[in-house]
């Protein structure tokens, strides 16, 4: 998984200058799905969501303050009760305690990797964890930059993959890019640095911030454009080294591997969505209920159960993956105690005579909080839903809901609450109360 990654700055999912030959293999091979869902516009909800299977509806709290419990169930708790081994590599952010909700208490075997959200911020981080102990990085004291986070993360997790394994594994990839700080090797920003032109981010080189990230993005970067690509061109190389290495041990053929994104990209340290069109053709970023916020990348690429490419335009959404790895590893959620999750299995769609999923309700809730740029009113809260073709999204408890039809208007221009008030009444009867069992 992706941090901040754009539905459009993937080569196969549009016409971005960004390049990622393996992406674009993968889902040339595999199944590109088009109506993918990320948890919520921002990371911690999002990722609360993707790991134990609830949306909005299911979390007591859907801001960035949000963390895992200890009573919570992730989808790494729910393969251990198939046999698997379980790993998780890169950033984690959603624990708050140490041998309560770190991810050996929550069923990760092993993790390397970024504990808490604000270490994920950093590219050549000066520690890192391994199984919750915390690890020197002196390559990048004193300024230096010479562990890559996401090289790192990735040379991990291929560790692990190359070990000798009883039982089955699942590998949790966590990237904490392309979020910003914007930062890459210089073999990945050499190819860009005569493609576009360039705008400097100053940070708060000139005692001033250049914008209201500055204080937390303080370094300037000369080609922040250049520097974005080439972090996503990375993540495409080690991507790439994932599936070689799969391929070296003989197991890629029988490895389902997911590619996506936590939620939309973000316009932060230097960050530009509009310059690369990275929402497209979807309206919004990070921290909007639009499409653009929520809308995600996502490849599945197995090459002996999908053998027939295909692109899906199945709606699904974060919490339908704690359902579908139990499908896929055979575990009844019966047999899991306090597993709780309002998502469906989609594992009837990962092969070549696909399962349609019957026809729901996705729901989304951004609530506000303290410390983030972004945030405006403290308390408030951006809820969004989709059934079928229809979308609706309303800023602020006190705000009017708006109503889209997806399929004539991916870009969420026109708004048909005044032509179809049933509809906007049935959203909103959700919005009103979305805990409520009847929804």
């Amino acid at each position: 998984m992706a941090d901040d990654l754009g539905f459009n700055q993937l080569g196969c999912y549009g016409d971005t200058p960004i390049k990622t030959p393996n992406l674009d293999r993968m889902a040339a091979e595999g199944i590109r799905f088009t109506q993918a869902y990320a948890g919520n516009t921002v990371c911690s909800p999002s990722r609360v969501s993707l790991f134990t299977g609830r949306d909005g509806r299911l979390m007591e709290n859907n801001s960035n303050t949000v963390q895992l419990k200890d009573i919570d169930v992730t989808f790494a708790s729910v393969l251990k009760h198939g046999g698997y081994d379980t790993a998780l590599f890169g950033k984690y952010s959603i624990g708050s305690q140490m041998g309560v909700t770190d991810p050996l208490a929550m069923g990760f075997d092993t993790w390397y990797g970024m504990y808490s959200i604000l270490e994920g911020h950093r590219q050549y981080p000066t520690f890192l964890y391994r199984d919750n102990v915390k690890i020197r990085i002196p390559e990048n004291e004193g300024g230096k930059q010479q562990v890559y986070a996401q090289k790192r993360f990735t040379e991990e997790a291929i560790d692990y993959i190359k070990k000798p394994h009883q039982q089955p594994f699942m590998v949790a990839l966590m990237f904490s890019s392309p979020h910003a700080e914007l930062a890459a090797p210089q073999q990945y920003i050499e190819p860009y640095e005569n493609t576009f032109d360039e705008t400097p981010y100053t940070g708060m080189k000139t005692g001033q911030p250049s914008d209201k990230y500055a204080w937390y993005y303080p370094a300037p970067v000369q080609k922040p454009y250049a520097t974005m690509a080439a972090m996503v061109t990375a993540l495409d190389d080690y991507v790439g080294d994932i599936v070689a290495t799969l391929q070296a041990e003989g197991i890629a053929d029988d490895t389902l591997i997911f590619f996506t994104s936590d939620n939309g990209p973000h316009d932060e340290g230097g960050g530009d969505p509009t310059f690369f069109r990275a929402s497209e053709p979807y309206q919004g970023m990070k921290r909007d209920v639009y499409d653009g916020g929520i809308h995600v990348p996502m490849i599945a690429y197995w090459p002996r159960k999908i053998t027939v490419p295909r692109v899906d335009s199945t709606p699904w959404a974060f919490a339908d993956v704690l359902p579908t790895l139990a499908d896929l590893a055979g575990v009844s959620l019966l047999d899991v105690p306090r597993v709780k999750t309002n998502g469906i299995s989609i594992a009837g769609l990962l092969k070549d005579d696909p399962i349609p999923v019957a026809e729901r309700t996705l729901y989304w809730e951004f609530g506000k909080q303290a410390g983030d740029p972004n945030s405006g009113i403290i308390g408030e809260i951006f809820q969004a839903a989709r059934r079928g073709p229809w979308k609706a999204v309303r800023y602020g408890q006190d705000a009017d809901v708006e109503v889209y039809n997806l399929e004539s208007d991916l870009g969420e221009s026109n708004n048909l609450a005044d032509q179809h008030p049933e509809i906007q009444q049935e959203f909103e009867s959700l919005f009103n109360n979305p805990r409520s069992e009847t929804n």
